[in-house]
């Protein structure tokens, strides 16, 4: 990943910062920061602690957790200080590693969501099998995929980067825009690639759960209300209106998911009269899975597409911009480490009850 981490190139002429410009600067971004580190934690602290959380799907957004962390405590204080101070400070090595660490960190928090996208489509389109599939081991194995991945992404820099001259020491500390091969690789393996991959499945997803609300609005014409609610299961089974008990209702899909565990509850309280009334519940659920889509994409583009359009235009000499407006596009990239603690976990009843606890356990401390 070309990164530009918070200025471009050395020779482009900025108009130096007021110390009232730096201190509005420093306050708002080290609000970013803190709070990301607060929510993170939160979300790893409660999945740890919460024995209902302890689901596969709940691995991956701990690990996502993990890793947006990590951007707050390792990438964002640098950052903080690399623009308040408008040049590098703390020589070749911490730069050196520094970058590294922005770009593999960055890149691991973009494909976890690819992750968390598949574990959803094979949840809700495969469910019975994939029920039995979706194992602890399995989760560890996506995660460790992750993380191989987004090293192999970030690693390239580093043969060439080993070769500048260590004196003096250097005044900027950036990826130099000088490898188009490498600029086109990184983008895409690090953002194009899984922006399709995540389009996709949750087109899928969204509209596998279309059918399923539809499926369930049926669903009472495979029993009466005479019959046990085994009974009732049992029917539902054979007929394959996807009727599992075992999903997480711990996974962020869970407003999907429900849809499979409908016929569990006595069939008296599914059964609606009127097709009116049951039509209005399913659209309306329908439009609340449209919603929490669209807030999860919406949010995922919005913080990261305009920084690799940049990098693209930059890393190609289209074209070239200002340190102010690299430093804005990247830490729009960073706000999703903030964003995705509250959008994965926020549509849950199992996390606010886990959050709940936690500040309650904090009052009483």
């Amino acid at each position: 990943m070309n990164l530009t981490n918070c200025t471009t190139e050395a020779n482009m002429a900025v108009r130096p910062k007021t110390i009232t410009e730096k201190m509005l600067i420093c306050l708002t971004l080290v609000i970013i920061t803190t709070l990301t580190m607060l929510l993170n934690s939160a979300v790893i602290v409660a999945i740890c602690t919460t024995k209902k959380l302890h689901q596969p799907a709940n691995y991956l957004i701990c690990s996502l957790a993990v890793t947006d962390l990590l951007v707050a405590v390792l990438v964002m204080p640098l950052s903080i200080m690399y623009i308040v101070m408008d040049s590098w400070k703390l020589g070749y090595f911490v730069c050196e590693v520094w970058l590294s660490v922005d770009m593999t960190c960055c890149t691991c928090s973009i494909l976890h969501l690819c992750v968390i996208a598949l574990d959803r489509y094979w949840a809700i389109t495969n469910a019975i099998e994939y029920a039995r599939k979706r194992t602890a081991k399995r989760a560890g194995l996506m995660i460790l995929t992750v993380w191989t991945i987004s090293i192999f992404i970030s690693m390239p820099p580093l043969f060439w980067r080993s070769h500048r001259q260590l004196s003096p020491p250097p005044s900027q500390c950036t990826i130099q825009h000088d490898h188009v091969i490498y600029t086109i690789y990184s983008t895409l393996g690090a953002f194009y690639i899984p922006l399709t991959l995540i389009l996709i499945l949750y087109y899928r997803i969204y509209h596998a759960a279309k059918s399923l609300y539809q499926k369930r609005g049926s669903s009472r014409h495979l029993s009466n209300r005479s019959t046990d609610s085994q009974n009732s299961f049992a029917s539902c089974k054979l007929t394959q209106t996807f009727c599992v008990s075992d999903f997480s209702t711990s996974d962020p899909t869970t407003e999907f998911e429900k849809i499979h565990t409908s016929i569990r509850i006595p069939p008296f309280d599914n059964d609606l009269d009127h097709p009116g009334e049951r039509q209005q519940i399913s659209s309306t659920r329908e439009r609340k899975a449209a919603r929490i889509l669209g807030l999860i994409l919406g949010a995922f583009i919005l913080s990261w597409l305009p920084f690799f359009i940049k990098e693209l235009i930059v890393g190609l000499s289209i074209y070239t911009v200002s340190s102010e407006v690299a430093d804005f596009l990247t830490w729009l990239g960073y706000v999703n480490s903030l964003i995705n603690p509250l959008l994965y976990t926020s549509f849950n009843e199992d996390f606010k009850l886990a959050f709940k606890k936690l500040i309650r356990c904090r009052e009483h401390n």
